[in-house]
């Protein structure tokens, strides 16, 4: 079964409802995973985007903060959601497709400003998360899945527009990006954009404080599409939609796609 996926960090699914709905039109991916939804889930929507042919949906909310929705034209399951870190935060959910492959959509924390959970608790409960990952996929290795998301890490040193510049910035901190390859590594993770893309630098998200974001090009690569090892070699055409960050009114990211023949 062929399918396209796309994930996007929309910062406000009900205040960016008319760009969700242009993507569906314009690019009609499969699956479409967004993070920072911002909204309750009864409140996100969702007829539009079923108008749209996106008749499938499950998700996890709250008011006004985080939040993570997976929007489909193919039929899901509800597989579940964690609670990583216990940070009572609605930053996971899972759906199962018919083919038995299951969709694990993330929001890492962003870790705020300072990279030291002594003097940052938020940098803290972002370590936390990852290691929380970690451990479960330690404890059980994942098989015939997918992971999108946030991430809100760069890791290497072409996903950032200056290595040493953001050495001791937040997103691309050695701890950080050590961090996250612990956890891609106990899943036996394969991050599919660079194994599709493997050099040259690449971006997904250009700050709003930026606004020659285009031509300053100083952006980071914090969305990722992993795809476990045994699924890995079925995935290609990975692409990042750098347009739409230039939309009206963006998200800060850009969306991130990857194709499946399983």
């Amino acid at each position: 079964m062929p399918f396209t996926l796309a994930t996007w960090n929309i910062n406000s699914v009900r205040l960016r409802e008319a760009l969700v709905a242009r993507l569906m039109v314009e690019e009609a991916p499969d699956v479409l995973c967004l993070q920072e939804c911002k909204s309750p889930v009864d409140k996100i929507p969702v007829e539009q985007f079923r108008a749209l042919g996106y008749t499938h949906m499950v998700a996890r909310g709250q008011k006004g903060y985080n939040g993570v929705a997976i929007l489909s034209k193919l039929p899901l399951q509800d597989a579940g959601s964690v609670d990583w870190a216990n940070l009572g935060h609605a930053r996971h959910v899972a759906a199962r497709l018919e083919n038995g492959v299951t969709i694990h959509n993330c929001y890492v924390p962003a870790g705020g400003d300072i990279p030291d959970r002594d003097e940052n608790e938020k940098f803290g409960q972002k370590l936390d998360y990852l290691t929380h990952l970690r451990d479960a996929f330690r404890a059980e290795k994942p098989g015939k899945a997918i992971l999108v998301g946030d991430l809100n890490i760069a890791p290497r040193e072409d996903d950032v527009w200056n290595h040493k510049a953001l050495l001791k910035i937040v997103s691309h901190t050695p701890i950080e990006v050590e961090h996250l390859g612990m956890a891609q590594e106990a899943g036996d993770w394969v991050d599919v954009t660079r194994a599709d893309i493997p050099s040259g630098q690449l971006y997904s998200w250009w700050s709003y404080r930026s606004p020659d974001w285009d031509s300053a090009d100083k952006g980071r690569r914090l969305d990722h599409i992993w795809a476990t090892a045994d699924i890995a070699q079925a995935a290609h055409g990975s692409r990042i939609l750098r347009t739409v960050r230039g939309w009206e009114q963006p998200s800060d990211h850009a969306p991130v796609f990857a194709s499946f023949d399983l």
